[in-house]
């Protein structure tokens, strides 16, 4: 551990009277039972060391200028450098793109005074460096002949202190308390002051650092680069001999706890006392460095134990007594034990599966992560709403509170060092890692719902001979929890070096996330071979346009600098009025896209949970806007807990529905299956499912077997198969199967469609795709629905729609310099008019739905960003935020004398529902429509083709970018 104090100093009386002293209130000390404290909180004097010299002036000896609020961050306080077009950001991915833009979008936000960035919500201020912290405190006259301890809950990063003129000792961590002991101090009065430096403190010296400035910990991408401290701020006092540490093994089998203790001693001297915990007692000898002791506490044969069902908490009091006086602390722990079977985690033996989201610590509001358990109460309710039972933490270690408020109310989290980082046998980053967690077990060794520990998001370097062995190594000091080799990637030592539990994006022969588990699958085969439990890595990832409206709830520390861009985007390409409806149709294509990818994951047997990647938005990386939650962890409007649950919870049926799309002639065939992971197997489950149609009128239904539902994955419940000849055509349904009396339901939207539907084309009505026969007829007064083929379509304006949106953000998918022509190749879904006539016969509501994807994908959109305003597609497709273009799939015009009615989509392919498609615009081109309100000018008109321009660059073949690690890769080529 990197920690450098004095052996012993005992500090002699001080009278301060300087100029300018100021001696700041200090809270009254109080006994609490585990010491007495003066809390810090408050005004400090400050000073910032722009020039690194505080050190060689020795700015320790004397009183600093500034004044600052701690806890608090210095650039919130309007301390720092301003954001500037030079702004020494700590990231790696994601600013390369802005680079590329024309200068005129970057100048309007690159003005001095006024500049903004697209790929984080930045900071009121920056400033990387030292900063120096002070105030003068009192030691009171009865810790007399005591012990004094500084306790920092999270500052950031490597802190020094000083008391009067004497160096305490440095420290460096990123997930635990800092904390420094100053001996014995006489009463009276003393300047405290604290030096924290916020730059990168571990680093290679080499230069090889891999990702570690993108670690959630110390990264700018969600505003990590703070300088302060966060939560308590107090100094302690103890007898000279105290109880260092105290941590708590439970035995669920014995219904006992095996208490081990530390001693500290600063005496200089041997000696022996009592330790005495819940009424047993045993003698402790400690030597001139401390001493160690152990005892056994039966907590009863009605003891409680602990899981997300039953968070019960026991709370036992340690008592050291010794010659120099009596020290106590009081341990809280739940009787809670996890091991592994095969591939099945076990929590007191009975199998639990992980639903988890990714978090990397990040608050809007303050910049810094809360210290109350107010605040973490509030986050894990949100998450439980949305049927989650844990939190994973990337490359950071939340506070205190966010493990008590865990363990209140029962709920599973995964701690990870600060790292993101290369690991060789001999580095700094694995030195680093070894400081790390051994601050970190000790700070929260003891709390239950401290269930999964990692050193590393995506370790690199030779980390297999580095992580396994760190796992297996933590394992057998400390089995309260299972470790893994590191969060992410597929190496084999992953799963057989040591570790005991894996959380992986794809192993063997198989993916564990994206769209080969959809629609019925499953990936089981990665996981073949495989005797650990195993989390599916950072699932999901599937991006919704923003809502605008939240640039309103960035009240506090991070600003909505990305936001500012995307809306001034969007105003000036004319989609910003539409802006709620663009939010809410992306919005349900991602959350069908979710509903796919998590069922997938619950289905699939032997996986031990997932890893969302995220619930809630991300504010860095080219901004992430992944979640169902915004960055504020509310719902957004498309979303509610309740409708989430249905697919995303303890218990959820399952449906092996393969195919969306259906004729008459076909019949509907679905296993149907159930994951049970509840308080309690399910006894005398009545299983139902029923066809619905869309006002929820039932048309089709059945019920299957009574049955006990065991706690389990893909239990059958029956087989749904039934003929769909007699159910109207076209129509949009759902198939819908849940458990009799409760609130255990799930369903899936399929479109039936007639058997033949080859309508020949009306008279009057020309369907073209060379545009020259079209205009020929237009310029006659016709009208014609016109099909452009792929050389109509210039490829750098028109995009290709895809089946699924976009992937993360664009930012980091297409940044240079592992792409130097960014590629805009994804769409977010489509927006429909769903009550317009020309869709009167194709079943659709107003967003992209799995009937849409079966005949859009790969189809290249129409460009009409620079057609008139008044040119409102009947279906469009929704763009990328960072560009907005306004893309049309189906539209209508006037040119000259005629009507233009566009389908993007091919209208020539047999399938029912293009069939379905052609013969409702068919239908409407040849009615009594009223004219279309947009005119086209013929050169307008021809734009739209590249008759202007014809030709264009197509882009380049996309490039596997093992960073983003999308399942584009070469392990998931076909």
């Amino acid at each position: 551990m990197h920690f450098v104090t004095s052996a012993r100093f005992v500090a002699r009386s001080l009278a301060i009277f300087a100029l300018g002293w100021s001696s700041l209130s200090l809270t009254a000390y109080a006994t609490d039972g585990v010491s007495e404290r003066l809390h810090l909180e408050g005004t400090w004097r400050f000073a910032l060391d722009r020039e690194d010299i505080g050190l060689r002036e020795k700015w320790f000896t004397d009183d600093l200028r500034d004044r600052i609020e701690l806890p608090g961050v210095l650039q919130a306080q309007g301390f720092g450098d301003e954001i500037s077009a030079d702004t020494p950001w700590v990231l790696g991915l994601g600013g390369e793109w802005w680079k590329l833009q024309p200068e005129e979008l970057r100048s309007a936000f690159s003005q001095p005074g006024r500049v903004e960035v697209p790929f984080l919500s930045q900071p009121p201020r920056h400033f990387l460096g030292a900063a120096w912290y002070q105030r003068d405190i009192e030691i009171p006259a009865e810790w007399n002949n005591r012990r004094t301890q500084l306790v920092l809950e999270r500052p950031r990063w490597e802190s020094t202190v000083w008391i009067d003129e004497h160096q305490v000792g440095s420290m460096r961590s990123l997930v635990a308390p800092h904390e420094f002991d100053f001996g014995v101090l006489e009463p009276g009065h003393h300047r405290l002051t604290i030096r924290l430096d916020n730059r990168m403190i571990v680093s290679d010296p080499k230069g090889n650092n891999g990702h570690m400035p993108d670690a959630h910990a110390v990264s700018d991408a969600l505003g990590s680069t703070w300088n302060g401290v966060a939560g308590k701020i107090e100094l302690r006092c103890t007898p000279q001999v105290w109880l260092s540490d105290v941590q708590a093994f439970p035995n669920v089998a014995d219904k006992s706890v095996r208490m081990k203790v530390k001693v500290g001693n600063i005496t200089g001297e041997t000696g022996r006392g009592q330790l005495i915990v819940g009424g047993v007692e045993t003698e402790v000898v400690w030597q001139v460095g401390g001493g160690e002791a152990e005892v056994v506490v039966p907590l009863g044969e009605d003891a409680a134990t602990w899981d997300e069902f039953n968070p019960q908490l026991h709370r036992l009091r340690a008592v050291l007594q010794s010659p120099l006086g009596e020290h106590s602390q009081e341990v809280t722990f739940g009787l809670r034990e996890i091991t592994w079977r095969g591939k099945e985690p076990l929590i007191n033996g009975r199998v639990v599966n992980f639903r988890t989201t990714h978090f990397g610590n990040d608050f809007p509001l303050t910049g810094y992560p809360a210290t109350d358990v107010e605040s973490w109460q509030r986050i894990i309710r949100r998450c439980q709403e949305f049927g989650l039972n844990g939190i994973r933490f990337h490359s950071c270690c939340p506070p205190e509170a966010a493990f008590t408020a865990a363990d209140e109310l029962g709920f599973y989290l995964q701690a990870e060092c600060g790292l993101w980082s290369p690991f060789y046998t001999d580095g700094v980053f694995t030195s680093y890692l070894e400081e790390e967690t051994e601050l970190l077990l000790r700070a929260y060794g003891n709390h239950p719902s401290f269930v999964l520990f990692s050193p590393s998001n995506e370790p690199s370097g030779r980390y297999t001979e580095v992580t396994p062995q760190w796992a297996k190594r933590w394992y057998e000091r400390d089995p309260r929890r299972l470790y893994a080799a590191g969060t992410g990637w597929n190496r084999p030592e992953q799963v057989t070096g040591g570790a005991q539990f894996a959380g992986l994006v794809r192993y063997g022969r198989g993916e564990l996330r994206n769209t080969t588990g959809w629609f019925g699958n499953d990936h089981r085969t990665a996981l073949e071979g495989i005797e650990i439990p195993v989390l599916a890595h950072e699932i999901g990832q599937w991006c919704a346009y923003p809502d605008f409206d939240v640039i309103e709830k960035f009240t506090g520390y991070l600003r909505p600098s990305n936001y500012h861009i995307f809306r001034y985007i969007a105003e000036r390409n004319g989609v910003a009025d539409i802006n709620d409806q663009l939010a809410w149709a992306s919005g349900k294509f991602q959350l069908a896209c979710y509903k796919e990818e998590l069922e997938a994951n619950l289905r699939t047997p032997g996986l031990a949970g997932h890893q969302m990647l995220d619930i809630r938005d991300y504010l860095g990386q080219g901004t992430a806007l992944i979640g169902v939650l915004d960055a504020f962890w509310d719902p957004k409007s498309y979303v509610s807990g309740e409708e989430f649950r249905r697919f995303h919870s303890p218990t959820v049926p399952l449906a092996r529905l393969r195919q969306r799309t259906f004729t008459t002639s076909d019949t509907l065939d679905a296993e149907v299956a159930i994951y049970h992971f509840g308080a309690r197997p399910l006894v005398s489950a009545k299983p139902y499912w029923k066809i619905v149609n869309a006002d929820g009128t039932t048309v089709r239904n059945g019920v299957w077997d009574t049955c006990d539902v065991p706690i389990g994955k893909d239990i059958p419940l029956g087989k749904v198969n039934t003929v769909l000849h007699s159910l109207p055509a076209p129509r949009a349904y759902k198939l819908v199967v849940g458990l009799e009396g409760g609130e255990i339901e799930n369903d899936w939207n399929f479109w039936l469609y007639p058997k033949e539907s080859s309508a020949p084309t009306p008279a009057g009505v020309l369907v073209a795709q060379d545009w020259q026969e079209a205009t020929e007829r237009l310029e006659d007064g016709g009208t014609v629905l016109f099909v452009p083929g792929p050389k109509d379509l210039d490829p750098t304006r028109s995009p290709p729609m895809k089946k699924t949106p976009v992937f993360w953000n664009i930012q980091m998918t297409v940044r240079p310099p592992r792409r130097p022509e960014p590629r805009f190749d994804a769409m977010l879904g489509l927006l429909c008019d769903s009550e317009h006539p020309a869709l009167a016969n194709f079943p659709t509501d107003k967003h992209c739905d799995w009937q849409w994807t079966s005949i859009v994908d790969g189809v290249r959109s129409v460009n009409l960003t620079s057609m008139p305003q008044d040119l409102q597609p009947i279906v469009s497709a929704i763009d990328d935020w960072n560009r907005n273009w306004r893309l049309g799939v189906l539209f209508e015009c006037r040119v000259g004398h005629g009507r233009l009615l566009v389908s993007a989509i091919p209208l020539d392919n047999a399938d029912p529902v293009t069939l379905q498609l052609r013969e409702s615009l068919l239908t409407y081109a040849a009615g009594e429509a009223s004219l279309p309100l947009a005119t086209l000018t013929r050169d307008q008109a021809d734009s739209l083709w590249g008759m202007e321009s014809p030709g264009g660059t197509a882009p380049a073949a996309q490039q596997f970018d093992p960073d983003l690690d999308d399942g584009t890769g070469p392990a998931n080529a076909k």
